[in-house]
């Protein structure tokens, strides 16, 4: 929901960063790499009982997360590293609740596998509405200039870092706001089958 307002802040800075890295031959897949290992490091540490100082790995990824996109602007943009940053993307997303899940399975673990299936039926919405998307050769440079078609929604990437950053901030409350923010993403996943029953149900398919 606010990914495309912040991309308008976010993208010039990110853009020089992405060109200076570009002109030092630091390559875009590498930043990819990088994100991901500070993400799973975040995740680490949250299992290891210290979820305050998992933010800034945390944040570090997500830092990382807009620059392999910046990097590839200055230089090359390649379907692979495209399909690499949204596996490496869905891998970090999974690994920080799994993370609360391992630290505490008592009082974590049903409402962790409420959180980690809504992301797992989110994601499936999300992936689908990009194939019939790409199809129909549909455009879209709202959430800025992706390898995907990235489709809107109630919760996206910017409230999902907003989201891992209380339950850092606050482990005790994770519970709380997980099944809230759990119960959106189904929300949203819903809103998006709507939007593509919409747009999508004019051409006849065999499935």
């Amino acid at each position: 929901m606010l990914d495309s307002a912040l991309r308008k802040v976010i993208d010039p800075p990110l853009n020089a960063i992405g060109r200076r890295m570009a002109s030092w031959g630091v390559q875009a897949d590498a930043v990819t790499l990088a994100g991901l290992a500070l993400g799973l490091l975040s995740a680490g540490i949250i299992w290891a009982g210290a979820p305050l100082a998992a933010l800034v790995p945390l944040l570090l990824s997500r830092l990382a997360d807009g620059l392999d996109g910046a990097v590839a602007r200055a230089t090359r943009k390649t379907d692979f590293g495209g399909y690499l940053d949204i596996v490496s993307d869905f891998a970090f997303y999974a690994a920080v609740p799994l993370a609360f899940v391992l630290a505490d399975p008592s009082q974590n673990g049903v409402v962790g596998a409420f959180l980690l299936a809504s992301f797992y039926v989110n994601g499936t919405s999300f992936l689908g509405y990009a194939i019939l998307a790409e199809k129909r050769r549909m455009q879209t440079a709202a959430q800025g200039s992706k390898s995907l078609y990235f489709s809107n929604g109630l919760l996206e990437g910017s409230e999902t870092i907003g989201f891992f950053t209380l339950i850092c901030l606050f482990p005790a409350q994770f519970p709380v706001l997980a099944w809230i923010f759990g119960s959106l993403c189904y929300i949203t996943a819903i809103l998006r089958v709507l939007a593509a029953r919409r747009l999508f149900r004019d051409r006849k398919e065999t499935r």
